[in-house]
């Protein structure tokens, strides 16, 4: 990792550190997001149960851990945020199958030191996106994985979401009478591209996040050893109560959830 990389990461650290709190008080209980999208798509994809040990990568307040314990599953959840791992032990029951580690995700050493051919599989909810180099994650993941073991990841769509991305209201006249109707305009897509945003409205500080198109996400996983297994690119099935909502775009996808596998045995 280079100085300015390097840099790069401890600031995307710092700066969760310093929202991790409000975040957690925000939607330590979960939100539209997590409820209607990420986390049933997530769950499909991933099918824990009884005997499958997975590792829940850049686990937050471990709110995904405790789902997957809850069907089965134990796990070991892994961050670089202190912060959020003490928020994650405080809401996780002491007889829970979970196990929380401080892990930099971006170190493939810190990483590989997990053990070989150890889980099952592995997920990250939203968090892709956060992460200043992702190369490192998936290079150690086939060590850290059984033969044909699962890798479930949900980020923004790069499709629709990111530093290129604006979204409008137009009125029109249906019939004599005002209709309005949401939509985005994308002007830049291609581009690998740091950005700074909110996650959640009205948070502590904006936070990093790193703009990556499909080709590369993907491509990445490929030259590791993945193959793409399932996808879902879950909507809104209800209706927002501001115009600026994805609620009012039902047919666009706010969310991508992939499946990729490494080789059977």
């Amino acid at each position: 990792m280079g100085a300015s990389m390097g840099n790069l990461a401890e600031d995307v650290r710092s700066s969760w550190e310093r929202n991790a709190k409000w975040w957690d008080d925000r939607i330590g209980d979960g939100n539209a997001f997590q409820c209607e999208l990420i986390e049933p798509a997530t769950l499909r994809l991933a099918a824990p149960g009884p005997g499958k040990l997975i590792l829940d990568i850049a686990c937050g307040a471990g709110r995904m851990a405790r789902l997957l314990a809850a069907d089965g599953a134990q796990v070991i959840g892994i961050d670089f945020c202190e912060t959020f791992l003490d928020l994650a032990r405080a809401r996780t029951a002491a007889e829970a199958p979970i196990e929380y580690r401080l892990l930099d995700v971006t170190d493939k050493g810190q990483l590989s030191a997990l053990g070989a051919g150890r889980f099952h599989g592995a997920v990250a909810t939203m968090a892709l996106m956060d992460l200043a180099q992702i190369d490192p994650l998936f290079e150690a993941l086939p060590f850290l994985l059984k033969p044909g073991g699962f890798f479930v990841f949900s980020i923004l769509h790069p499709c629709f979401c990111g530093p290129g991305t604006e979204m409008y209201v137009e009125e029109t006249l249906v019939d004599g009478r005002s209709h309005r109707t949401a939509g985005l305009k994308v002007n830049r897509y291609r581009a690998s591209t740091p950005f700074r945003a909110e996650g959640i409205r009205g948070q502590p500080e904006p936070g990093h996040y790193f703009h990556r198109s499909l080709e590369t996400l993907l491509s990445t996983a490929f030259r590791c050893g993945f193959h793409l297994d399932g996808l879902e690119e879950p909507g809104f099935q209800t209706v927002g109560d501001r115009y600026f909502e994805w609620q009012n775009m039902p047919d666009l996808a706010p969310v991508l959830v992939c499946r990729l596998k490494t080789p059977p045995a």
